[in-house]
Parts: C-alpha cells; structure tokens; sequence
C-alpha cells in the first residue's frame, strides 16, 4: 500500500483549517466497540504535533485522555506548544466534535543528546513470531484486522471458559499490510492489548480506556530499524477495583531494543 492508502495514514491524514487547527476523519477501518479504537485516536493527536511548523524535537511523551466517544465523522484537532525550552517542547492538543471535546492530550518532544546508556528491562523469552500461529481476526471489531498478532502468552480467552490467575499477555505484532514502524505506527499499537479484565474474567466486559500516557524509549532511528518486522509486547495490569484496573505495556524490537512503556486506566463494568 501507498502512504496515502494505507489504513494508518487515512486515519490520522489532517487537513489545516486555520492556524493551530487541523480536521480529520474516523476511518471505519479502525471502528472498535464503540467508537474508534483509542490507538488511532492518540496517534491522530500525536500527528497534529509532528506537522505542526513550530515542533522541536522528537516525540518524548504523550498522554491522551479519553473525555467521551468519538462518533464516526469530521473532528477538529487544536495544538499548540505551550513552552519551549533548549531541549525540550510542551504541547496541548484538543479533539472536538461540534461543540464537543472528545479527547484532550498533552504531549513532550525533545532534542535528545549522546550520554550514559543503560537498559534494565530486558524482552521475555518467547517463541519467534514464525513459530506461532497467527491470531484470529474474528473479535467483532474491525481495527485487529489491521495487525497480525501472535500469542506467546496469555491469548483471548473463549468465551464461557475459566478466567486466568492472572493478567499477562505477551505478543509478537506487526502490520499486516507491511507498513514500517515509526511514530505513529508505534503509538497505535502500545494501545493494542485486549482489555486485562477479559482476560481475567475469561469474557468480555464492557470496557474503555480513559487515559493513557506512552513514553518513547528509542530514537527516531532506533524505530525506524525495526522496519515492518514484528515487535513484542508485554502487558499486565496491578489491581482491578472499583470499575477501573490500571494497564502496564513495553514493547521491544525483536534486537531487543526497548521501544515504548505505556500505561493506561480502564472503566471496566463486571
């Protein structure tokens, strides 16, 4: 697929209105139980600052918070670099739809620099993505159809069966259609995992993520190494309570790179 055609790009395509103002569109390719899924949502907010005229640096952080469902449609994207510093830029961004917000983000890019380097989180070992079986697509929402996931652990349950003891899920995941990692292609899918409570409960349960911050680890080149090759991605979740569990992500090149850290709060109702 070309830029312009690929499932990703159509999504997170923005159209300048006036300055500091983008619209763009839901593309029914990434429609999830209600609404988009919230991985293209946060890489549409983090294509506003990429293309804004004034950004500094290389995406360092970005939290996106989930204010209410985004309706399939036009919506309009406000972003603005609040301050900027010698290495580092302050970001505030705003989806609405009519008269109403749907999302509000904050993001930090950054000028990084040559120092001590260490990795203390290292990749769990796992069969290679070519010794496992590809995952069913078949979830009833379309945006999976646009990664081919390999479990190594902790796989969507069958509904009916008997929960787990507990919520980790670590997965080899890759375009489908072969489009490399970048930015955006990683921000996507360190909001990928199925919900922890279907995993625990062994069913689905009506669920959404209301905020959700992801801290890129690597370098623009370090991402862009990776290719359209697999990453693996790891996952679990530290108390469910009260209708909302928390979610913890890394995910690694398969050089064993640590690419991004993603946390995230669910709603939850069991």
């Amino acid at each position: 697929m070309t830029e312009t055609t690929h499932p990703l790009d159509r999504a997170v395509a923005l159209e300048p209105l006036v300055e500091g103002t983008l619209r763009g569109h839901t593309d029914d390719a990434w429609s999830n139980m209600v609404g988009p899924f919230g991985g293209i949502t946060a890489a549409t907010l983090l294509q506003a600052v990429l293309r804004h005229p004034e950004r500094h640096g290389d995406p360092l952080a970005l939290t996106i918070n989930f204010a209410g469902p985004v309706a399939p449609g036009a919506f309009e994207v406000t972003v603005r670099p609040v301050r900027t510093n010698r290495s580092n830029q302050h970001w505030s961004l705003e989806m609405r739809q009519g008269e109403e917000v749907v999302t509000t983000a904050t993001a930090l890019t950054a000028l990084r620099r040559e120092t001590w380097s260490d990795t203390e989180a290292g990749p769990p070992p796992v069969p290679a993505p070519e010794d496992l079986p590809r995952a069913s697509v078949e979830r009833s929402v379309r945006w999976v159809g646009n990664y081919d996931m390999r479990f190594a652990d902790g796989p969507m349950p069958e509904e009916g069966g008997e929960g787990a003891p507990e919520s980790t899920t670590t997965m080899w995941i890759r375009d489908a259609a072969g489009r490399p990692v970048d930015h955006l292609a990683l921000t996507a899918m360190c909001d990928s995992f199925y919900p922890r409570s279907f995993l625990r409960l062994a069913r689905a349960v009506p669920a959404g993520t209301v905020t959700l911050t992801i801290h890129y680890l690597a370098t623009a080149e370090e991402i862009a190494a990776q290719g359209s090759d697999f990453l693996l991605g790891a996952v679990h979740s530290h108390r469910f309570h009260g209708n909302y569990h928390d979610e913890s992500a890394l995910l690694w090149g398969r050089d064993g790179t640590l690419l991004a850290t993603s946390n995230q709060l669910m709603y939850f109702k069991a």
